[in-house]
């Protein structure tokens, strides 16, 4: 992803993507109330879901956060958790695989995905 510099050159920049733990049927914008508690700094207190905990156990197996480290794809780690999410910014430069990996997992995990602006469900969700 690239933004433009004051100068007016391109430049890269982060790419901003959550995962979501919310009841079945939520809405995009039930997720998005959720993004602006979190934003507000509201987070409830409550038990990780089940779901969260399988899919950042998945993706920090092949992508750790913990140390930071260079050449993972996160631009900032540890990777943002709560009960009922996980942001993760990513290096400008992540290759393709890992946005792949992510909405792979987010489908076995039943998550929903917000990338900064839309809601989505991962393009193949897949129930157990």
């Amino acid at each position: 992803m690239t933004g433009r510099a004051r100068d007016g050159t391109l430049s890269a920049v982060s790419f901003d993507l959550s995962v979501w733990a919310l009841p079945d049927g939520a809405t995009p914008e039930q997720v998005r109330a959720a993004v602006r508690q979190c934003r507000d700094g509201r987070h409830g207190e409550q038990h990780p879901d089940p779901r969260l905990v399988a899919f950042y156990r998945a993706i920090t197996a092949t992508y750790p956060d913990r140390p930071a480290r260079p050449g993972t794809p996160w631009e900032v780690a540890p990777l943002h958790t709560a009960a009922d999410h996980i942001e993760m910014k990513l290096h400008p430069t992540c290759p393709d695989q890992v946005l792949l990996d992510i909405e792979r997992l987010a489908g076995e995990h039943d998550l929903m995905l917000f990338d900064g602006s839309s809601v989505y469900p991962p393009p193949a969700r897949v129930r157990s």
